[in-house]
Order: structure tokens, then sequence, then C-alpha cells
């Protein structure tokens, strides 16, 4: 049997069964706290329903998710390097400098300037 049909065929039956079993044999116990509307442990405040977000940890956020990618992109290169020859390894390169030189502007838009995300209530 083919590894890939192998693979359609069983993960998506070991992810049924391990579901079953989780419903079989869990506790299933709600206290307080997990059905109410804010699990996080904080009540809400009468009239507010929402807060202040700093946009700049989304950009954080964000930004981890891409150069994060850039390393699962750039490990098969590694892994593959003997078989790729000169012409991978040059596509490998311009994927790298053009991920440079995106990192160098986030840096001097000011993108991630670890002086924006301090909150203005913890004291240093």
């Amino acid at each position: 049997m083919n590894n890939l049909i192998f693979t359609f065929i069983f993960v998506p039956f070991l992810a049924a069964v391990l579901l079953a079993l989780n419903v079989l044999l869990a506790k299933h116990k709600p206290d307080e706290a997990k059905v109410s509307a804010y699990e996080c442990g904080f009540l809400a405040i009468q009239g507010q329903t929402r807060s202040t977000f700093q946009i700049h940890f989304m950009i954080v956020a964000l930004l981890f998710l891409i150069f994060d990618l850039e390393i699962l992109l750039l490990f098969p290169l590694g892994v593959s390097l003997y078989q790729v020859s000169t012409f991978g390894f040059s596509i490998g390169i311009i994927f790298f400098i053009v991920l440079t030189i995106g990192f160098v502007l986030e840096i001097g838009s000011g993108a991630i300037a670890l002086t924006n995300l301090s909150s203005p209530n913890i004291k240093k």
C-alpha cells in the first residue's frame, strides 16, 4: 500500500478513535469558572465590553509567524543541498536575501521596536 494512501486512511481513523476515547473516558464536571464567559479569571466590568489592545502585539506575532515559516522553508533546502546543487543553493540564497531585506525594513520602520510593547502600567 502506498504511504500517502495509508496516511489518508490511517490519520482520520486515528483522529476519530482518539476523539471517541476522549468523549467516553474524560470527566465531565464543569465548574463555575469553566462555564463562565471569561475563562481567564478576570470579571467583566459592567458597561465595558472591550479593552484597549496595542496593535504592536499582533504585529510581532505576525512577524514571528513569517520568520517561523522562513525556517520551515529553509530546512528542506539544508537537508537536500547535495541533490539540488548550485541552482537550488542560489535560489535559497536569493530567498534568504529577500527575507533579510524585509527584516531590515521592518526594523527600520519601527514595527518591532520593543519600546512600543511596554505597558504603561508596568513600572521599570
